[in-house]
């Protein structure tokens, strides 16, 4: 599985018939992703609600097709809306997450995804690319993160009951140390330097933009994200029962709703070598706290991911090369996490392994906007989010499409929020 690379029309030297060509070649292969969701899919998971924050898998295919037609058929082509009865419904702002389970037959939203891709694909064969091409790419990535939200709800839905919470040791246990020594087995040294922080590709969202130089100090980070086994420790040294790890309002989260351990936490065998993942901020926070670490901030993150000793600043973990299906694990290829350092191919020049697909991992940072900001392709799209109260994400998950994999990426979710595909590493001072 791989993604079109295409830095600009220019530099790409591509003719129209070149980019039609990869556009339709990625649609139809981002759509038959999506549609893949829909196989042995029951009637309560098209329609039910998992979680309060998350709308059902149905409204999420829905307002793909809703979202494609608005901006490419009714915005660029300037067509009439095909079907108004569906604009409240599965417009992002129509009703509430609430009022979203009263949906059409999946049949019916099928036919809606199809009869507008089959308007979008013959209008592609005449439409001016080069003046729309960023909107064509943005409709690709869009179809992808709602994809990656309903596999995420899809799974919620199938996730094993709740296990009873784990026995915590007798006494809350403390590490080691608070300024443990480097293990340069479990961590790496990135050096002091500058780095190009996010990106001006025609695939770069808003939220990425502008590209921009930051400085970093050196710094230690985890070569893999914090495992099943590692956190078990956290657990059982009664971490969830001692308030000097938290941050004041991750305490007073913990105990109002009697947090004991992550919500899909999966202690079994098999699965200790596998990140540990559905942990809020708080959680991720106060185990690098347990262990005298820190959360990376998304400069340190990314100057981990794309700092290569003869450039700085690479494309991709491992250099230039297009992303492919070894690089890691990603596209819903493997159906679920897998063990840390499995794809060696996709190791960065630094010598961390993960750092795309497998799990979103939390920074320390602030969602914000980067200088020269300018909202795309309408304004709520991220700066809505621009609040102080959602901390960043970087580098995908095993559910992320390919499209959508790269190192400038950030996604965004409030503290407290545990999402089943999120986990975390740490960094150390040099």
């Amino acid at each position: 599985m791989t993604s079109s690379s295409l830095p600009s029309v220019t530099s790409a030297n591509l003719t129209l018939a070149e980019l039609r060509q990869i556009l339709r070649t990625d649609m139809l292969a981002c759509r038959q992703s999506t549609l893949s969701l829909t196989q042995q899919l029951t009637t309560a998971e098209f329609r039910r609600q998992s979680h309060p924050d998350f709308s059902p898998i149905g409204w999420h295919l829905g307002h793909i097709a809703f979202t494609e037609s608005l901006w490419l058929l009714e915005h660029l082509k300037e067509d009439a809306c095909a079907e108004p009865q569906y604009q409240t419904l599965f417009a992002a702002d129509g009703l509430p997450k609430a009022e979203r389970e009263n949906l059409p037959e999946l049949s019916d939203i099928l036919t809606y995804l199809q009869t507008v891709r089959d308007r979008t694909l013959a209008y592609l064969e005449t439409a001016p690319l080069y003046d729309q091409l960023r909107l064509w790419r943005w409709i690709l990535q869009h179809e992808s993160q709602h994809a990656e939200t309903a596999t995420y709800v899809l799974a919620m839905h199938r996730w094993p009951s709740p296990a009873g919470e784990m026995a915590a040791a007798a006494a809350p246990l403390r590490p080691t140390s608070l300024n443990p020594a480097v293990d340069s087995t479990n961590m790496v040294l990135i050096p002091a330097g500058e780095i190009v922080m996010g990106s001006d590709t025609l695939d770069a969202m808003d939220n990425e933009r502008t590209a921009h130089t930051v400085n970093t100090a050196a710094y230690w980070i985890d070569r893999t994200p914090v495992t099943v086994a590692a956190y078990r420790q956290f657990i059982l040294a009664g971490g969830y029962q001692n308030s000097q790890w938290w941050q004041p309002d991750g305490w007073q989260w913990v105990q109002q709703n009697q947090i004991r351990q992550p919500r899909y936490w999966r202690d079994e065998p098999g699965f200790e070598a596998t990140p540990v993942c559905g942990v809020s901020w708080y959680e991720a926070d106060a185990y690098a706290c347990f262990v005298g670490k820190r959360l990376p901030t998304e400069v340190e993150w990314e100057r981990a991911a794309r700092w290569h000793p003869s450039q700085e600043t690479a494309s991709m973990p491992w250099g230039e090369a297009e992303i492919v299906a070894h690089h890691g694990n990603f596209g819903g290829q493997g159906g679920g996490v897998s063990p840390v350092g499995e794809f060696p191919a996709g190791r960065s020049q630094s010598g961390c392994d993960d750092l795309l697909g497998n799990v979103w991992e939390w920074t320390s940072s602030w969602f914000e906007p980067y200088p020269g900001f300018t909202a795309y392709p309408y304004q709520g799209y991220s700066q809505t989010y621009f609040d102080r109260t959602h901390r960043v994400l970087r580098g995908g998950s095993w559910a992320t499409r390919p499209w959508v994999l790269r190192p400038a990426f950030r996604n965004w979710y409030q503290p407290a929020v545990r999402q089943l595909f999120a986990g975390f590493r740490c960094v150390l001072g040099a």
